[in-house]
């Protein structure tokens, strides 16, 4: 069963005349009549504002492949346009057309949508519940969206489909090579191999194999950031404890920004399930979390940058700055970092060939896909691995776990149970994997993993997960921050305890020296920081009172 099918009501709302009346109050603007068959907003517009229709109707349409726009749905009195994009002001990714009435409507632009969420607790949780339905009813549909025109398996369209679906954003993959709409395409258009992946974005443009910063600026991810006042509070990092410390902040009046260089959700973003995060007793995915928070910081008007990479932090005597690539620079009251751990690489020769092309990091349903039904090896005794080889076995031939130390001393209880009773599941301890096998262009072959003893033993396989761990991602604060010996950020030092040894910068989640690794822990950070940047900013107000 579908989304639609299931709730088709909460989708596509109709507000009540008292409810209609609350909302006016938030519009933007006053209302205004558009003729039968008038164009409403186009896909690809840039800040298109939600409609809530008086009289009338307006007509959905979306593309579905690299066909013509075909209807979606008509929004009728007392419904309102829009989805996920619209609380950001991004381009939209539909288009509309007034009915054959025509349609009188009233629009709500990214901070009016944002007003009425946080002003109307009645209307704004209809409204906001719509919005994300409709995203993930985008999602669900597997002929909308963003199009990816390539060889299914690559590592370069890979990237893309992760950093999409990592994201939130609806997308559809054309294979380039068997007869079809992407093979035309790429005939039409006389696309050579080495420009594979194409994207073709919303609005028609279409890129040859872009990286992701490309890819989001085509579609609108990236907002116009503030030049001539600095920010409350700029996040660096946007996994559970810089989306927390954004929707707290965010909501108590503060003005936010969160960059990240790869996608929001961070390494938790990327686990299967979360089983023993509080409130959720059946468990919830990393992306579902994420994209949650995501949603609730934008609410609160949260300025979210997405993959955008801090070079530098300056934290010279003239005040706080991040530097950015492109020669961007945010100016801020107080920095958080919160950039967490990249995943950690074990000492193997060519490892960096098979990144993306037979060796993966995370477990995402992408991954689940690519190696359905085949033999895979995953090493890593931690919890997120555990996670991984529960995700992962019902989709696969066999497995293979292998673990330097015993599970018992590395993994919750709960996790070792679950593997125990998985029947393609072998688990190998006291080994690790020392060699590769394989080409840049057919990608993984084998693994050679060394066992305790000392002997070898060689897998045929061309899938391999590494949950090794993960180290602090802090390179970019060195000169600015004291660290431990592991490059850790110590905080603690003065009189605020997650502000670290230059006064204004705070450090939260995993990058922090001695924090628990846990996605509530991180959560909790997230929430605190928030106090701790009040009193600073209070007391930077009484240093410039005369």
């Amino acid at each position: 069963m579908t989304i639609r099918a299931t709730r088709q009501h909460q989708m596509f709302p109709v507000l009540n005349p008292a409810q209609v009346e609350t909302a006016r109050r938030f519009a933007s603007g006053p209302e205004r009549r558009f003729a039968p068959g008038e164009v409403v907003y186009a896909i690809g517009e840039q800040g298109v504002p939600s409609w809530l229709v008086l009289n009338g109707g307006i007509e959905v349409s979306r593309r579905h492949g690299l066909n013509d726009d075909q209807v979606y749905t008509t929004y009728n009195a007392g419904q309102f346009s829009g989805e996920v994009n619209q609380l950001a002001g991004r381009p939209t990714i539909a288009h509309g057309r007034a009915g054959p009435e025509g349609c009188t409507a009233l629009p709500f632009d990214a901070p009016h949508l944002r007003a009425l969420m946080v002003g109307s607790a009645d209307v704004g949780e209809i409204v906001m519940r719509a919005l994300i339905l409709r995203r993930v009813e985008l999602i669900e549909d597997a002929e909308a969206g963003t199009i990816l025109i390539g060889r299914p398996g690559s590592r370069a369209l890979v990237r893309l489909q992760g950093f999409l679906a990592r994201s939130g954003y609806p997308n559809l993959v054309l294979d380039a090579e068997v007869e079809g709409e992407g093979r035309a395409f790429v005939e039409r258009m006389g696309v050579l191999p080495e420009d594979l992946p194409i994207v073709v974005c919303p609005d028609g443009d279409f890129l040859r194999n872009p990286g992701e910063l490309e890819l989001a600026t085509c579609l609108g991810m990236l907002p116009e950031f503030r030049q001539n006042e600095p920010y409350d509070v700029a996040i660096v990092g946007a996994g559970p404890a810089g989306l927390a410390a954004a929707v707290y902040a965010a909501s108590e009046g503060l003005s936010v920004v969160v960059l990240d260089e790869r996608s929001s959700g961070g390494q938790a973003g990327a686990s299967a399930r979360i089983e023993n995060y509080l409130g959720f007793p059946t468990g919830i995915s990393g992306q579902a979390l994420a994209g949650r928070a995501f949603n609730q910081a934008l609410k609160f008007g949260a300025e979210i940058a997405v993959p955008l990479k801090v070079h530098h932090l300056d934290c010279s005597e003239a005040g706080l700055a991040l530097e950015l690539v492109g020669e961007r620079r945010i100016n801020a009251r107080a920095i958080v970092i919160a950039s967490g751990a990249r995943y950690r690489q074990p000492e193997v020769e060519g490892l960096a060939m098979f990144e993306g092309n037979g060796v993966s990091y995370w477990a995402s349903p992408i991954e689940a896909r690519l190696c359905a039904g085949e033999e895979i090896a995953l090493v890593g005794g931690g919890n997120s691995a555990g996670q991984a080889v529960a995700y992962l076995a019902p989709h696969v031939k066999r497995l293979h776990l292998f673990v330097r130390r015993p599970l018992a001393e590395t993994m919750s209880q709960y996790l070792i149970e679950r593997i125990a009773a998985l029947p393609n599941v072998d688990v190998h301890v006291g080994c690790e994997v020392i060699a590769l096998e394989g080409d840049a262009l057919s990608g993984l072959s084998a693994a050679t993993f060394r066992k305790a003893a000392g002997t070898t033993h060689r897998c045929e396989l061309r899938h391999l997960f590494l949950f090794i761990g993960a180290d602090p991602n802090a390179d970019w604060l060195k000169g600015c921050v004291d660290m431990d010996e592991k490059g850790f950020v110590l905080t603690g030092t003065g009189p605020r305890p997650l502000e670290t040894s230059r006064k204004g910068v705070f450090a939260i989640g995993d990058v922090r020296a001695g924090s628990t690794k846990r996605v509530a822990a991180a959560v909790g950070e997230g929430a605190a920081v928030v106090a701790q940047i009040h009193a600073l900013i209070a007391e930077q107000a009484g240093r410039d009172t005369p």
